[in-house]
């Protein structure tokens, strides 16, 4: 069960980095961990509870120790600036 896990895990820990701040990027990891972790615990016999509190977990410490250096968004436009005021 742990080696089905990993990589998902290794997804989770990449996507946690979704986010402009250290809040906004353990809440997006935290989601994106639960979600996933749901999901492995219901394919598995862990258990859907189990997995999303482990993914969850996982998630929000990847997202609080990416640094903002570490993700590259691109440049915003000013067509796309309008999006984002």
């Amino acid at each position: 069960m742990i080696r089905q896990s990993l990589p998902i895990t290794a997804l989770v820990l990449l996507l946690a980095a979704c986010g402009a701040s250290t809040e906004k990027r353990a809440a997006s990891g935290a989601g994106i961990g639960a979600a996933t972790g749901a999901a492995v615990g219901a394919a598995t016999d862990a258990g859907v509870a189990e997995g999303a509190i482990i993914g969850g977990a996982a998630g929000a410490i990847g997202g609080t120790v990416t640094d903002e250096e570490d993700i590259d968004l691109g440049d915003i436009g000013e067509e796309d600036e309008a999006v984002f005021d």
